[in-house]
């Protein structure tokens, strides 16, 4: 949309489905975490499709030949705690060879701005392509923090997928981050005076989790 040059809302009918089921309140804990997988899996299957390759030489059982592979370091993916973490398993079903960084993030206080209390990736940050985790892009601070942490590093290839954004999260991102590709499975209307997405489907971390 023309409106938000840096969203992709991946509209396969597999994952609008699972999407809804994913929203019902009656969805229990176990199945919210199998959906959570299964929609992470098919969204890296369209947020990666753009992935540089190379050509290289390998032998087959019958002749040598020039084929195509991933270019560069592996992968690399980075939820954002703690709920980020429920969408790995999911990708890593897809590409097993990827690797795992974490950001861990709160609001100080007094100044109300995000502050990473954990960070850790891979070396050579500048080789790698990461994709940036968090099932909710509901305000944006977080994931522009997130991501703000990662180009600090030496990061210059980075995407961000949700499950489901809001609008205002997906215009922090662009204001922030033109050059970041937000990719979600559904964008919602907007974001409620306590900061939650509507309609959205609660509390990510809490349903992955079984927490309150």
């Amino acid at each position: 949309m023309s409106e938000l040059p840096n969203l992709t809302v991946l509209d396969h009918p597999l994952i609008q489905h699972k999407i809804t089921v994913l929203r019902d309140r009656e969805t229990s804990t176990k199945k919210f975490k199998e959906l959570v997988d299964e929609i992470s899996m098919l969204m890296a299957y369209e947020a990666t499709k753009d992935l540089a390759l190379e050509e290289v030489e390998i032998e087959t059982p019958l002749e040598r030949t020039r084929q195509m592979k991933l270019r560069g370091k592996k992968l690399t993916v980075v939820p954002i705690l703690r709920a980020g973490l429920g969408m790995v398993d999911g990708i890593l079903s897809l590409i097993p060879s990827a690797r795992v960084g974490h950001i861990g993030l709160y609001r100080d206080h007094d100044t109300l701005e995000p502050v990473d209390y954990y960070f850790k990736i891979p070396p050579d940050p500048e080789a790698r392509d990461f994709i940036v985790l968090d099932p909710m892009l509901a305000t944006g601070g977080s994931a522009a923090a997130a991501v703000q942490s990662l180009k600090s590093r030496g990061a210059a290839r980075i995407r961000f997928m949700c499950l489901v954004a809001a609008p205002e999260g997906v215009r922090r991102m662009l204001e922030a981050h033109p050059d970041v590709p937000v990719f979600t499975a559904a964008l919602d209307r907007q974001l409620n005076e306590q900061g939650y997405i509507l309609p959205g489907l609660g509390d990510a971390g809490d349903r992955l989790f079984g927490t309150r």
